[in-house]
């Protein structure tokens, strides 16, 4: 698998290299603040890593609110919204792969503050490497619109969480290379079809 994630992120990091230039520009010229947004993650064994995301919300959004991002969430600049539409904001996380913190395949990596909730069969989904995509992230592709309302931290804690980390667990079971090859390829034709 890390040959596979190797050889992947290379090559995607190079022909990909133009719309990191375009989304590196575009964010630059249009909100005060980094290009990149470093946040911290969970992954394998429970160890913290820093997650690479084109910024895509206000500077200060860490401390103006939650590490979610809810339906309609006022943090998020406009170039933000068409980067998260995209998914392209997710693209600097092949620098993760390519260091070994996470897998183009895998659970994804999660916020310490939500990780801090997880019974011992949920934790089951750390003993690997978090990944880029995975089931769960594709089944929840629209999560920012289930999370509206004044509730919706605890509908991601009570719903929202223990399901993804449910489909994440049952993906722990039947784990092999050909089903993350087609897990890769839905993805790819996910952001296609959306797009």
């Amino acid at each position: 698998m890390r040959l596979l994630d190797l050889l992947v992120s290379l090559i995607g990091l190079v022909f990909l290299s133009p719309i990191f230039l375009i989304a590196s520009l575009v964010i630059k010229f249009t909100s005060p603040g980094p290009i990149l947004h470093c946040g911290e993650r969970v992954g394998l064994n429970g160890k913290l890593f820093t997650l690479y995301k084109f910024r895509t919300m206000t500077v200060d959004a860490a401390t103006m609110g939650p590490g979610i991002t809810a339906n309609n969430d006022p943090r998020i600049t406009r170039v933000g919204r068409l980067l998260r539409w995209t998914k392209i904001d997710e693209l600097p996380q092949l620098i993760n792969v390519l260091k070994g913190d996470m897998s183009l395949v895998g659970p994804r990596p999660e916020d310490p503050r939500y990780v801090a909730l997880y019974t011992e069969e949920q934790r089951k989904v750390l003993q690997i490497k978090p990944g880029i995509t995975s089931l769960a992230s594709l089944a929840y592709r629209s999560e920012e619109t289930i999370l509206a309302g004044d509730r919706w931290e605890h509908i991601y804690t009570e719903q929202v969480l223990p399901h993804k980390l449910a489909i994440e667990i049952e993906y722990l079971k039947k784990r092999t290379f050909w089903n993350d090859l087609i897990i890769i390829i839905r993805t790819v034709l996910a952001v296609f079809r959306r797009n």
